[in-house]
């Protein structure tokens, strides 16, 4: 069975056995996507995130949404300063109706490892975890941003609080070598921002402020983000490309280094930098990011 057949399989099998097909997800008189929102709902949340967060069309989500402020579950608003903004509120009947799913959900979780081993267990819990994490690294996507607005400079202050704590001295943006202008990359994993990276006009281009947040780490990021930045690199009509890094940063090195990078002496004045990197760029290879 080739992957794409063995994706399908797996896809199919998964549907069956959560009862996903049903009108009526765990007999609650709903289908699945609306009980999904109900758990997504915690606190109040603004409807456009509700969107980004399940990849859903504005369409469906608002009669989906619709349907629970018909049941009495969900309540949503337009914000006063901006009629355009809606958030939606679980009611208490709401809040209610979402603990009763929570408990048939574990019930369903139950039932599917009450045939197996002990042994066969650890698998498929071990198994489901790699296959989270694997679909969850599918859902990053990279644009580019300005550097200068409010999403690049998120990124940046979390950035510059992380190697400020790691560095052995701290780090002062006022001494560091600026980002003068280029390319500035965010990667998003369900419309929330999580790394960025700068490709540096320079000759060759150098890349800068790589960084990913805690919470996405493992999932390749890093990689990719370091591949997107190359192909815009190639774009430009680079054939090669550098960087620098601490030497508290050894994940940084680590990576750079599997990726083909090759340490070289110092090739700026870069304060922070213990370690500076050369690669040599291969348009034919360097036009897509790396898988996760």
């Amino acid at each position: 069975m080739d992957d794409v057949q063995q994706v399908r399989s797996f896809s199919r099998l998964v549907t069956e056995r959560l009862g996903v097909l049903m009108d009526s997800y765990l007999d609650r008189g709903r289908p699945l996507g609306a009980s999904r929102l109900l758990w997504e709902v915690d606190t109040a949340v603004d409807v456009r995130e509700l969107r980004a967060r399940l990849s859903l069309d504005s369409g469906y989500l608002s009669r989906l949404l619709r349907t629970l402020e018909g049941e009495g579950l969900m309540t949503v608003q337009a914000e006063a300063a901006d009629r355009r903004r809606r958030t939606a509120t679980l009611t208490a009947a709401g809040r209610a109706e979402r603990a009763r799913l929570d408990e048939r959900s574990n019930a369903l979780a139950r039932s599917l490892l009450a045939p197996l081993s002990e042994r066969q267990t650890t698998q498929l819990v071990d198994a489901m975890a790699t296959v989270e994490r694997l679909l969850t690294a599918g859902l990053v996507d990279f644009s580019p941003e300005d550097p200068a607005g409010e999403v690049a400079q998120a990124c940046l202050r979390r950035y510059y609080a992380e190697i400020d704590e790691r560095f052995d001295a701290g780090f002062d943006l006022g001494t560091a070598l600026p980002f003068d202008s280029g390319v500035f990359v965010v990667a998003r994993l369900r419309g929330e921002p999580i790394g960025c990276g700068a490709l540096k006009e320079a000759d060759p281009p150098q890349i800068k402020r790589m960084w990913v947040a805690p919470e996405a780490r493992g999932l390749g990021v890093g990689r990719r983000l370091l591949a997107e930045l190359e192909r815009h690199a190639v774009e430009r009509g680079a054939t090669a490309i550098q960087l620098e890094t601490n030497r508290v940063l050894t994940e940084a090195q680590q990576l750079y280094r599997s990726a083909g990078y090759v340490e070289t002496e110092p090739f700026n004045a870069e304060p922070y930098a213990h370690y500076w990197f050369t690669k040599t760029l291969n348009p034919g290879t360097s036009t897509k990011p790396s898988r996760a």
